[in-house]
């Protein structure tokens, strides 16, 4: 869900000598769709690369190998992951999704479908198995919007609930993927930006926030954006916005910490 600018309260002279061989980097690879083709009935995304330009900073500050992509039809975008799924890393790779979706996929410029138990799913071969994996997913999980009502049920109707959770059967071993929003429901972004990837840059350049484990920096995510952020505006006042994150993790991970503070 696209917001305007009034709703919002990335030598030859020595020949014993042997050159090392340059480790293999942590790498990052940032999908951002902002435009769509003509004829695509699918509202332009502003704030998207201001986005995708921040984290890029803040990754390759982090010491990640960074590849950024604008624009992508579905099946470029495909292509982008399954290619990465197969490149070494040293010891974490980063996935950034940002576009619009519906639960379960997200479009590319094209307007078609991409599923994201595809790409989660190429990430469970042998390269990858023993690798730290974290995807964030900037898209609508649905229609819905979030008043921010607090409420307990005792016996929910699971059949929506189970549909919703599908592709998260695909998220291999070793990978945690956050969303921007719960199941069913609309993500925010405006022109400034999203509220879910600049907290998200936020959390990153705060003292100690890069040195969190995991699972501590995405609580934090949804902490604050479930509690700092509310629409403005006559048609989205007061509406709110719940990150929730996935995760098969099988240790304690560090993903953006200094290594020689925490050794993978």
């Amino acid at each position: 869900l696209v917001l305007n600018s009034s709703q919002l309260l990335s030598s030859s002279s020595m020949p014993f000598l042997r050159t090392r061989k340059p480790l293999t980097c942590n790498k990052a690879v940032l999908v951002s769709v902002t435009k769509f083709d003509p004829g695509v009935d699918l509202d332009i995304r502003n704030g998207a690369r201001r986005d995708t330009k921040r984290l890029h900073k803040i990754l390759s500050r982090l010491g990640f190998q960074v590849d950024i992509h604008n624009d992508l039809s579905a099946n470029e975008i495909q292509q982008v992951f399954k290619t990465a799924s197969t490149e070494p890393v040293d010891n974490c790779f980063v996935g950034v999704l940002s576009s619009h979706g519906e639960e379960g996929l997200i479009f590319g410029a094209d307007g078609a479908a991409v599923r994201l138990a595809d790409i989660f799913g190429w990430f469970g071969n042998p390269v990858m198995a023993e690798k730290t994996k974290v995807f964030f997913v900037q898209a609508c999980r649905g229609t819905d919007l979030d008043s921010g009502v607090e409420l307990q049920t005792d016996s929910p109707e699971l059949s929506q609930e189970e549909d919703s959770f599908s592709h998260c059967h695909a998220i291999p071993i070793n990978c945690a993927v956050t969303f921007a929003t719960s199941p069913g429901y609309s993500a925010f972004l405006h022109p400034l930006g999203s509220v879910f990837i600049q907290t998200l840059c936020d959390l990153l350049e705060e003292e100690g926030g890069k040195n969190l484990e995991i699972n501590q920096l995405l609580t934090r995510l949804n902490y604050r954006v479930a509690y700092s952020f509310e629409a403005r505006g006559r048609d989205l006042g007061g509406k709110k916005v719940m990150p929730c994150f996935v995760t098969r993790l099988t240790r304690e991970v560090f993903p953006f910490a200094d290594r020689a503070q925490h050794p993978q």
